[in-house]
């Protein structure tokens, strides 16, 4: 005997509805996926950035490659240590410059603006005390009426922290006895003398300060008679400009 077909009841979806509904699906899911995991918890990770910061974690782990710093940084890095450094070289250069104003009109009130003389170079300020003032001929003790001009140079000295180098010139006249044998002992001993009172009297850092002697190799003016002389013996206070090379003149 024969069997008879079956006839399809026609009931249920066709097999590729099926298997599209099923694709549909995995996309739905697929995008749903993405969409959760691109949501970022802003507190959770600020929390998380504030901690790598504290544990500096690159310092820990350095790598090889150097790391280039984040815009951010390089923003906040220029206004922050850019306004330092804008505050502190014209700062610098304030303090010698309010110092200078401060020593010139000390000096007018003094009456000694035609013999002592501070002006600002390259080195510095440059205080010019000419012996007259400030020693005996052919000594290195301090004078008494030299007294308080000194003090008022320490006072200012003491507002700031730059090197004092402290230079004695005399004339070319030859000096020979038993205290100094030459001019170069004499003017060695004029700016030690100085240099003493600033550390023995009014206590300041000895490491600040350089004493020299130039005898008479750095004149201004010819060594030709009295009056020239008496110009070339002198010593100099230079409170010196942090950004100067001393080595540049050979001073």
């Amino acid at each position: 005997m024969r069997r008879k077909k079956s006839k399809s009841s026609g009931k249920g979806a066709p097999l590729w509805l099926v298997t599209y509904s099923d694709l549909v699906t995995l996309i739905l899911v697929f995008f749903i996926l993405l969409f959760a995991v691109s949501q970022v918890d802003i507190q959770k990770f600020e929390a998380l950035s504030k901690s790598l910061k504290e544990r500096q974690i690159f310092d820990f782990y350095p790598s090889a490659i150097p790391l280039e710093p984040s815009l951010e940084q390089t923003i906040e890095g220029e206004e922050d240590g850019g306004k330092d450094k804008e505050q502190e070289l014209p700062k610098n250069v304030d303090r010698l410059d309010q110092l200078l104003a401060e020593i010139n009109g000390y000096i007018q009130e003094t009456g000694l603006q035609d013999i002592v003389v501070a002006t600002r170079t390259e080195r510095g300020i440059v205080l010019v005390l000419p012996e007259q003032i400030i020693f005996e001929t052919g000594e290195a003790e301090i004078l008494d009426n030299a007294i308080p001009f000194l003090e008022r140079v320490s006072s200012l000295l003491k507002k700031i922290p730059n090197v004092v180098k402290v230079e004695g010139h005399t004339d070319n006249r030859p000096i020979h006895n038993a205290k100094y044998p030459s001019n170069w002992e004499l003017s060695s001993a004029r700016a030690s003398s100085v240099i003493r009172y600033f550390i023995d009297i009014h206590h300041m850092d000895p490491e600040r300060f350089i004493a020299t002697g130039y005898s008479d190799t750095r004149p201004v003016a010819p060594n030709d008679g009295p009056e020239n002389w008496e110009k070339n013996r002198r010593v100099e206070i230079v409170i010196m400009d942090p950004t100067y090379d001393d080595k540049e003149d050979g001073r």
